[in-house]
């Protein structure tokens, strides 16, 4: 894929970069290492007037940003600056709370006693140079919350971003730089998925996290395995969205649409699968469905947008034969299954809600990224938890009910990363994100976040032997 800027509103090529080079890649890695040996002294205080300052900058780039990565991918400006705003805000939360989530810990003396130690402790300390393989989808959130706590924690980053986010990634980098961050300490590497592995392997470099497709996450984790490095992954999800007789119906349904098709329907942790009770799966359909329909797709850049088009012609082909595999295996189209009328140019696809989707279908057991949902009817409580983890994701997960036994019975039994009641699934600095599964393995975000990328190591102090004095 060509590193480029081309519009999914039109299809058109704005803006093209060359790779980076072999003596350019050494150039920045060398440069990370160096920024490391003495970025991991500075202190707490530091590092949060650094990332203060970058949220200042991000608050006042947020409106032209915003207008960058909506060009970029597509997403509408709205939500493309509220992208940017949340960044800041979470850039503040780990400026404020990282000292107190690496805190040294210390065990009891009583509880070490018997190990010998007088007295023992638990110190968190960076691993070192983290490469980031970052997707399109948010492309500034995804990389701030790798970023914000990895920098808290004395570490220093290289980022490889998706192919078609170039301006998006370049201007990461010189947010940080503008910041006053030292040179070295955050890198954007303007490189194809080819130059991956050479930097992975590279010793400087000493960790890796990455959001992204499935095959990008086994690829990655093959080669830090092979090079006993660690690693993070957030990979795809197919999330359910269970209705169950007690839900407020109407407020589900509403919520539904937004979860459906937020970023136009292309995020990892949207609902994609809505399992409904039978006893309000009527209701709830008709309300689901009259709200994907009366959707405004359209340009972008347009504040009355709601959806805008997919990121790539392919991301649209994808789910057309999706959507095309399902109606030809009996499915039912309650409102979509095409391409919306009037829009030659650009990558627009309609929001779409199939009915009578069975295990045959493809769209039954792969992702859908774009906005189109699929609706389940189930008679009861553990044939919602069975559907909802017939699934080779388990990313987060949606139910609606108002039984607290219900409730129980489903984060017991729900094979997922998050269970989000009578709501929609969001991410939340202080709150740990990821999946399992085919979703990937770790944590982003919160203290279990900030903490991937230590080294949590015991330092154990002898007792000094008695003189007798």
């Amino acid at each position: 894929m060509p590193i480029a800027t081309v519009n999914p509103a039109s299809g058109e090529t704005l803006l093209s970069f060359d790779p980076l080079g072999a003596g350019e890649i050494e150039r920045r890695v060398a440069a990370a290492d160096s920024a490391f040996r003495t970025y991991r002294t500075t202190g707490f205080d530091e590092r949060a007037r650094l990332l203060n300052r970058a949220a200042d900058l991000l608050e006042q780039d947020a409106p032209e940003i915003a207008r960058t990565m909506t060009t970029e991918m597509g997403k509408p400006v709205a939500a493309a600056r509220a992208e940017a705003l949340k960044c800041a805000k979470s850039m503040r939360w780990y400026a404020e709370h990282a000292e107190e989530l690496l805190a040294d810990e210390r065990p009891s003396d009583a509880d070490v006693k018997d190990s010998g130690a007088a007295r023992a402790s638990v110190h968190y300390r960076p691993l070192g140079v983290v490469l980031a393989v970052m997707p399109w989808n948010f492309p500034l959130w995804q990389v701030v919350r790798f970023a914000a706590p990895a920098l808290m924690a004395g570490n220093v980053g290289l980022l490889k971003h998706a192919s078609n986010v170039p301006q998006t990634a370049l201007y990461l980098e010189d947010l940080f730089r503008r910041a006053g961050f030292p040179v070295g300490c955050f890198q954007t590497l303007l490189v194809g998925s080819g130059a991956v592995e050479a930097i992975l392997r590279d010793p400087r470099v000493a960790a890796a996290t990455l959001t992204g497709s499935e095959p990008a996450g086994r690829s990655v984790a093959a080669i830090a395995a092979d090079e006993v490095k660690k690693t993070v992954l957030e990979l795809g999800g197919s999330d359910p969205y269970v209705v169950m007789p007690s839900a407020d119906i109407e407020r589900a349904a509403r919520t539904a649409v937004t979860a459906r098709v937020q970023n136009n329907g292309q995020s990892c942790i949207a609902a994609k699968r809505f399992i409904v009770h039978e006893d309000v799966y009527d209701a709830f359909a008709e309300r689901f469905t009259a709200g994907m329909r009366d959707l405004t797709v359209g340009d972008p850049l347009d504040e009355s947008t709601d959806v805008g088009p997919l990121s790539s012609e392919q991301g649209r082909t994808d789910l057309e034969e999706l959507v095309d595999d399902a109606l030809s295996g009996g499915a039912t189209a309650l409102c979509g299954g095409r391409r919306p009328k009037g829009y030659e140019q650009g990558w627009f696809y309609t929001p779409t809600v199939l009915a009578g989707i069975t295990g045959s279908m493809r769209i039954h057991r792969e992702e859908t990224f774009g906005p189109v949902a699929t609706l389940y009817r189930v008679a009861g409580l553990d044939e919602a938890v069975a559907l909802a983890n017939d699934t080779p994701f388990g990313l987060s997960s949606n139910v609606w009910t108002r039984d607290e036994e219900e409730m129980r019975r489903f984060v017991r039994d729900l094979e997922a990363g998050g269970v989000f009641f009578n709501g929609m699934t969001a991410s939340h600095p202080a709150l740990p994100f990821g999946g399992v599964k085919r979703s990937g393995y770790g944590r982003e975000l919160s203290a279990h976040g900030i903490r991937e990328f230590c080294n949590i190591t015991t330092v154990w102090y002898g007792a000094e032997p008695d003189n007798g004095s």
